[in-house]
C-alpha cells in the first residue's frame, strides 16, 4: 500500500500534538513535517513534497487560503479552522475536506478516509480518474463525473441523474457525497448533490439542471449562491 505523505501546519502547539496523534494512528498516513506557519511550509515544500497538507486556516502573517492560492500546483489540502464561516474558502479551492476544532479522532478519520479515497482513485501517472463505479441491480455500473448532473438522496438510496440515464445505488446520500470530487459538485439540500457545470439558470431557491429542477434549502442558500456566483465570475 502506497502512504500518503503529509505535513502539519497550524500555530498552535496543542493543535498541531492533536493532530500529530491522529495522523500517527493511521496506517495509510506517512508524517513528514510539522510548521508553525506558512512560511516554514513554503520553505519545507521546497525540500520535501508531499501529497497532502493539514492546514490551519487562520494563521499570523499569511492565512492557509491565502498561501494555496499563491502555490500554482498545490497538494492536496485537509483545511483546519475554528470558524465554521471560513468553510466556504476552502471549498472553492477544491480542497478534500475542512476540520472543525476541537476535531474529534471520529470526525478526522471520515476526512482521512475521504483523502485515502482520493489517491485511490488517481491513476499510476498521478491523474485523477473522471468516474467511480457503484452497484445497482446486481452489477457495477460505470458512473463518469462529467455526465452527471446531480445526485439525490432518498433515504437508504441515491439516484445519480446522469444526461443519459438514471441510476440507483444503496448508499446514504452523505456517505455518496464524500465519493463527489468537490470541484465538481456542490451540497444545494440535504437531499441534493448538484453538478457545477450543470446549472443553466437559478430561479428564486430553484436551479434548472438539463431538464431537471433540483432545490436549494433556505440553510444553504447564501453558501451555493456564493459558490456558484464566485466560480462562475472564474
Amino acid at each position: 500500500m502506497n502512504l500518503i505523505t503529509c505535513i502539519i501546519t497550524d500555530d498552535e502547539p496543542f493543535a498541531r500534538r492533536g493532530l500529530q496523534g491522529y495522523v500517527e494512528k493511521t496506517s495509510f498516513f506517512d508524517l513528514k513535517a510539522q510548521c508553525e506557519d506558512a512560511m516554514e511550509l513554503s520553505e519545507m515544500l521546497k525540500q520535501q513534497p508531499v501529497d497532502l497538507l493539514f492546514l490551519d486556516i487562520q494563521m499570523p502573517h499569511l492565512t492557509g487560503v491565502e498561501f494555496i492560492k499563491s502555490l500554482q500546483n498545490p497538494p492536496k489540502v485537509i483545511f483546519t479552522t475554528a470558524f465554521k464561516e471560513y468553510a466556504t474558502d476552502g471549498f472553492d479551492l477544491d480542497v478534500l475536506d475542512y476540520l472543525l476544532k476541537p476535531i474529534s479522532f471520529e470526525r478526522f478519520m471520515k476526512a482521512a478516509f475521504k483523502a485515502k479515497d482520493y489517491f485511490d482513485q488517481k491513476g499510476s501517472s498521478g491523474i485523477e480518474i473522471g468516474y467511480m463505479f457503484v452497484k445497482s441491480e446486481g452489477k457495477l455500473e460505470k458512473v463518469v463525473f462529467d455526465e452527471v448532473l446531480f445526485v439525490q438522496g432518498m433515504e437508504n438510496y441515491v439516484v445519480i441523474q446522469t444526461v443519459n440515464k438514471k441510476i440507483i445505488t444503496h448508499s446514504t446520500l452523505k456517505a455518496f457525497g464524500e465519493r463527489l470530487p468537490q470541484r465538481k459538485f456542490l451540497q444545494t439540500h440535504k437531499s441534493y448533490f448538484v453538478a457545477y457545470d450543470k446549472v443553466s439558470s437559478i430561479d428564486g431557491n430553484i436551479l434548472d439542471v438539463g431538464a431537471h429542477r433540483v432545490p436549494i434549502s433556505r440553510q444553504l442558500r447564501e453558501q451555493v449562491m456564493q459558490l456558484l456566483i464566485n466560480r462562475g465570475n472564474k
